[in-house]
């Protein structure tokens, strides 16, 4: 490994270090508050179910008038009431039964049911050939969910099936906190947008697809200020910009040490930059720092009415907003912001646990020349069960991001024959 590499964990933690969760509380909607994280503890204000009900359609009945019942000796109750779900019946007698259907509140007095499948209905009567076991296919009150009980912890991202259990208990409106607003600018004048004519040394900004939709994936707030040429003062000009009133600013490019890398300089003049070298591949270049809020300058300002870029609103936050430079190569984009960015933009929102979930696979595949730096490969999931490569590991080859169903995790140094077992990360717990 060169030396002065940081470690992916250690560059991890360091990163995760400076992500504050948002303050600000907002109260939305239950049905729209899917991908939004829960501000505060969620708790039941009633049982779940509420009454006792019958998880099958079938009688209700009480087991003492059944002890005596076999195959040679059914008994025969007559069937006093029927009782759909959504209504309440009146107690149950000793010596009848209830016609009841899925869902239905059990009635008073009964204590088992005993599904339609194993009684004979003929006219106003009902045969039973053997007794239920107590409480037989009935489901009890608070069986699910007690009065009091916390469902919902604060700092959990809500799922579309959260939104359900926190409708389950009449709950319309959530706490949650307000959406992370991130910035994205993408540098380099060779950049040109789809639907343009491609000049010749010109490529299409793809990263400013990828990383947009990821954004708004995980439930942010996208300023897309677009693509900013390659000097010093745009680079500067669009921070400010960026800066204003939004908590992260995203860049693709510019984050090397070339001579046309301007973004670390730009950074650097109005904030703080931290220059990382990690030990990854691919994805060595990432930058994180912090730029000053203030005013933007006449310059700036002309400039975004010219060009039509949006600014930021609202117009101002006090402090620092936290800066995320990422490569310009389109998978080293991509991987570092699954990897970095993901889990940032989580302990922002204020989830805790970020860390993706790894599965152990068997690895199809030879990887004869590992590389000194931790590798993240692109891999899908066979017919078979196990990973192949895609035959192109370079940091420009967009398509086996597409082809992929994941990322191998493979440690510095380490060869993979086939048949080994390997650290695979699933795209589907990294996207969104």
């Amino acid at each position: 490994m060169k030396p002065g590499l940081l470690p992916f964990d250690d560059a991890l933690a360091a990163l995760l270090a400076q992500a504050a969760p948002i303050e600000e509380v907002e109260t939305v909607d239950t049905a729209a508050a899917a991908g939004r994280v829960l501000a505060a503890d969620i708790r039941s204000t009633l049982d779940v179910p509420p009454r006792d009900n019958t998880q099958m359609d079938g009688y209700a009945v009480r087991r003492a008038d059944l002890l005596q019942a076999a195959a040679d000796r059914p008994v025969r109750l007559p069937v006093a009431q029927r009782i759909p779900a959504g209504h309440v019946g009146r107690p149950l007698a000793p010596g009848e039964a209830a016609r009841i259907f899925t869902g239905g509140l059990v009635p008073e007095g009964a204590d088992a049911i005993v599904m339609q499948e194993m009684a004979t209905a003929d006219g106003d009567t009902v045969s039973f050939s053997q007794c239920p076991a107590p409480g037989e296919w009935i489901r009890r009150a608070g069986e699910d969910i007690r009065n009091g009980s916390v469902i919902l912890a604060a700092g959990a991202r809500l799922t579309p099936q959260a939104t359900g259990l926190a409708a389950s208990v009449g709950l319309a409106s959530l706490p949650v906190r307000r959406p992370v607003r991130v910035a994205c600018f993408f540098t380099g004048d060779e950049l040109a947008m789809p639907g343009e004519p491609l000049r010749p040394g010109a490529i299409y900004n793809s990263n400013r697809y990828v990383l947009g939709a990821l954004v708004r994936s995980m439930g942010c707030e996208l300023v897309d200020l677009g693509n900013v040429p390659d000097t010093l003062a745009a680079t500067r000009e669009a921070l400010r910009r960026a800066a204003q009133g939004n908590d992260l600013i995203v860049t693709s490019g510019g984050v090397s040490v070339g001579e046309e890398d301007h973004v670390k300089p730009a950074v650097e003049a109005e904030g703080e930059l931290r220059m990382w070298q990690i030990a990854i591949k691919p994805g060595k270049p990432l930058a994180h720092g912090r730029v000053r809020r203030g005013g933007m300058s006449a310059a700036a300002l002309a400039a975004s009415a010219l060009s039509g870029i949006p600014m930021a609103v609202p117009a101002a936050l006090p402090g620092e907003a936290q800066f995320v430079g990422l490569p310009g190569n389109p998978v080293s984009a991509f991987v570092t912001f699954l990897l970095f960015v993901r889990p940032f933009l989580l302990r922002l929102s204020g989830v805790q646990d970020v860390a993706p979930q790894a599965l152990p696979m068997v690895a199809d595949f030879d990887w004869p020349k590992p590389d000194r730096r931790r590798e993240f490969l692109r891999a899908r999931i066979t017919d078979s069960g196990r990973l192949e490569l895609f035959r192109n590991q370079g940091s420009a080859v967009l398509t086996s991001t597409v082809w992929a169903d994941g990322l191998v995790d493979n440690p510095p140094g380490q060869a993979i024959r086939r048949g080994d077992t390997v650290r695979f990360l699933p795209f589907a717990a990294l996207l969104g």
